[in-house]
């Protein structure tokens, strides 16, 4: 049954920007339905706010008069700063940045909708805070630990001592990107320590 045009509620799309906790600016683009409640959409790997999954995320949750903010984490689409392959804790950070924004404008953040590595992120932060019970998890890893054993091999850390580098290779055309060391060692073990 098709939704009544007068009862439908009036969005209005408008570009906000958030600083991190590192100054970097946040990009993000809220959907506005005039309610107090807003749900947080966080995007995955190689992806940004404009990607189709945020797009139509946004859009469902309008058509149920639902308020929502979809965003670039830091170094992706429109958001300053470098891409980190792994940076979860980083960007469970950048939700907290747009959480606390949204909170001190009396808001009411209701949930937190990751897809993949949104998803990891999103967890990550519930893990840390806990202001937000509503976690929505799309395609997220179970274990961050088993997904660098499926995208390096079960050698990585060998290799990555070794070497001091792992390579990514993309699957068009040569390297995708490499990663230091450091960068992958604090992702590996930030939960294990």
């Amino acid at each position: 049954m098709a939704r009544d045009a007068q009862k439908s509620p009036s969005f209005q799309q408008q570009r906000v920007i958030i600083p991190n906790k590192h100054g970097n600016k946040l990009v993000g683009i809220l959907h506005e339905s005039g309610t107090q409640e807003i749900v947080i959409l966080c995007h995955g790997l190689r992806a940004n706010k404009e990607n189709f999954i945020m797009t139509n995320l946004a859009a469902v949750l309008e058509n149920a008069g639902i308020s929502s903010f979809r965003f670039d984490f830091t170094g992706n689409g429109e958001s300053e700063g470098s891409f980190e392959f792994g940076s979860y804790w980083r960007e469970a950070e950048d939700i907290r940045a747009v959480a606390q924004h949204f909170q001190e404008t009396n808001r009411t953040v209701i949930a937190i909708v990751g897809h993949s590595k949104g998803a990891n992120a999103a967890l990550l932060y519930a893990s840390k805070y806990h202001d937000i019970k509503t976690i929505v998890n799309l395609s997220g890893s179970p274990d961050l630990r088993i997904g660098l054993e499926y995208r390096f091999g079960k050698d990585f850390m060998e290799r990555l001592r070794k070497e001091g580098f792992i390579e990514l290779k993309a699957e068009s055309a040569g390297p995708y990107t490499c990663f230091s060391t450091l960068n992958l060692l604090l992702f590996a073990f930030a939960e294990m320590s």
